[in-house]
């Protein structure tokens, strides 16, 4: 393996002792070679002395049942899946209890599969109530630079990216921003209408999944049009009444493939 190979993931490897002994001397040469990754690592490292301390008081305990079942998927949850935040704070528990991730790795792989489509809207709703409710600082770049914007997204997101144009529907694009989703990166296009109502189009590269549906926050406020398909995941969300929100999510998507010449 050569400096330039290895990855964050190799990073969490590295620190959980399980980086092979003849890819070490590469890596730290490659931490050196990039700060960014260097930084994060001493970050990841502070992080999980931080959890130790908090949690040294339970770590020999036995892991509950119920709550190791919900990282591996056997609990349920009335909404048929854990929400994102209990998930996290079982997986930060849980990775306080594996002193060292070792427990992670026999609890089935925690982060190693894509993104459900529930996860997928969820993130979608998240980012849509926080970055569509601001005024001055909704998006990163701006509609009038949506040719450096998509251009931007596109390389970060690894696909095709367009603007859908959604004129004849009463909505214009503001602009967007780049998103983090888990270890992947996600874009947020947002959208406007001559009253001042928004709706967002959230895109992040997925696997090889396939699933479309209809998701609503639990406070009912906003709702997800969503599709995993062909390599991408798309939501579109917004509080407009279902059959026109469903209506501009058909077009939005079908723009979406086409202009990745998927269509």
């Amino acid at each position: 393996m050569t400096r330039h190979d290895f990855t964050e993931r190799d990073i969490h490897m590295a620190l959980d002792g399980e980086l092979p002994e003849e890819e070490r001397a590469g890596f730290q040469s490659w931490l050196e070679g990039n700060p960014e990754m260097k930084a994060r690592s001493l970050r990841f490292e502070a992080d999980r002395a931080r959890l130790r301390d908090t949690f040294a008081g339970v770590l020999h305990e036995p892991v509950p049942h119920a709550l190791a079942g919900l990282v591996t998927g056997e609990a349920k949850t009335r909404s048929a899946a854990a929400p994102r935040w209990r998930m996290a704070a079982a997986a930060a528990l849980l990775l306080a209890l594996g002193a060292g991730g070792g427990y992670l790795a026999g609890v089935g792989g925690l982060g190693a599969e894509a993104q459900s489509e529930e996860e997928l809207a969820e993130d979608a709703i998240a980012a849509h109530t926080i970055y569509a409710a601001e005024q001055r600082h909704a998006v990163e770049v701006g509609a009038n630079d949506k040719d450096h914007l998509l251009g931007w997204l596109s390389k970060r997101l690894g696909l095709t990216l367009i603007a859908p144009d959604l004129t004849a529907e009463g909505f214009q694009l503001v602009g967007g921003r780049l998103l983090p989703a888990g270890q992947k990166t996600a874009a947020l296009l947002l959208y406007e209408d001559a009253k001042g109502d928004r709706i967002s189009i959230y895109v992040t590269a997925e696997g090889a999944g396939k699933a479309k549906g209809i998701y609503s926050d639990e406070a009912g406020e906003a709702s997800a049009i969503y599709w995993l398909d062909k390599g991408w995941g798309c939501a579109v969300v917004g509080t407009l009444p279902r059959e026109q929100l469903l209506d501009v999510g058909r077009k939005a998507y079908r723009q979406l493939l086409a202009g990745a010449g998927m269509a």
